[in-house]
């Protein structure tokens, strides 16, 4: 039988400040109901603190993975970040987290696709795992989205949130793990979704950070109906060639940006509520850090040879799903509690 990469793992870290939705109506004109009507979002969490970055919660998530499955950091052979808000321009993320945790033996990249960024590394790091190149790839999806966001624009402030999540690929004989993937990008997205300086076109200075360049641009209503639409065909498309129905998934495990962009995607699939994971109610948009998230946090729920259909959509625009054949039983966790 063909070597898969399964997921054997997860770990997940979220920052202790909760930004309530009465706290941003202190901030900006909203309110609890609009905000919870519009986006399902109730709470988000915020790394607060000096010098702290991405790196911090992705540190945290991948201590929790190797404790939780008893993997040292030096039989790590590589590591990848999926990440939208880096600590430095350079080094990446990923080589500041490797070298944190004592993965002195592994070679660590950062991966930029937005919301689709952990999506996108999955299957990156899948296929070094496949062709037999690597035993234990760890996948990190980490952003703090706080840093990025201007809490004076209503529009997205009340969306995005701080996290991170890990998990770890080993290879798999079993025909379980990572089986099939539907990728897509289209740059003409740009102008709906983007940050608009800080890059080399417009590198930093005093007119940009003035002008208010530095933080997320979003136009919500195209945004909304591309992910819509996009989100939902690429996850039917690969239930339909993998001959799945509604009935084989055990769960859907979609990128948490709105709750009515899930709901739409889980509809489109047949899919019920009861078989979505949700947790964009207390975490927000965490951008790179959502699906993982949704993982650990639904990890004791998932069994041996579930069906899981991952989905996503980010700025690029960037899209697609993956179906993923999940490889253990619920583990005791050390960290729970």
């Amino acid at each position: 039988m063909n070597v898969t990469a399964a997921i054997t793992g997860v770990g997940a870290y979220v920052p202790d400040y909760v930004l309530t939705n009465k706290e941003l109506e202190t901030l900006v004109e909203t309110n609890e109901e609009w905000i919870v009507s519009r986006t399902g979002i109730q709470e988000r969490r915020i790394l607060k603190g000096d010098n702290q970055g991405t790196s911090v919660m992705g540190i945290k998530a991948v201590q929790q993975l190797l404790a939780k499955t008893g993997v040292r950091a030096d039989e790590i052979d590589l590591l990848i970040c999926a990440t939208t808000t880096p600590d430095l321009v350079f080094p990446a993320t990923a080589n500041i987290i490797s070298a944190a945790i004592g993965a002195t033996k592994s070679f660590s990249f950062d991966m930029q696709a937005a919301c689709s960024g952990f999506m996108y590394a999955l299957a990156t790091g899948a296929q070094f795992i496949q062709t037999g190149a690597y035993k234990k790839v760890v996948v990190v999806g980490a952003d703090k989205m706080s840093s990025i966001i201007d809490y004076t624009d209503r529009a997205t402030c009340i969306i995005f949130g701080d996290g991170a999540g890990a998990v770890l690929l080993e290879p798999n004989a079993e025909g379980l793990g990572l089986l099939d993937q539907e990728l897509h990008s289209d740059g003409n997205g740009e102008p709906f979704l983007h940050q608009k300086a800080g890059g080399s076109r417009r590198p930093p200075s005093a007119e940009t950070v003035a002008n208010r360049e530095h933080y997320v641009h979003q136009e919500g209503a195209t945004v909304f109906k591309f992910a819509v639409t996009n989100m939902a065909d690429v996850a039917a498309q690969v239930m339909e060639r993998n001959h799945l129905t509604a009935n084989d998934v055990a769960w859907l495990v979609p990128h948490q940006a709105n709750k009515r962009i899930i709901d739409a995607t889980a509809h489109r699939m047949g899919v019920g509520p009861e078989k979505v994971m949700l947790n964009i109610q207390r975490y927000g948009n965490t951008t790179n850090g959502t699906i993982p998230l949704c993982l650990a946090d639904y990890e004791q729920q998932l069994r041996k040879g579930d069906n899981l259909i991952i989905a996503a959509f980010g700025g690029g625009f960037t899209w697609g799903s993956l179906y993923l054949k999940w490889a253990y039983d619920p583990k005791p966790d050390p960290q729970q509690g």
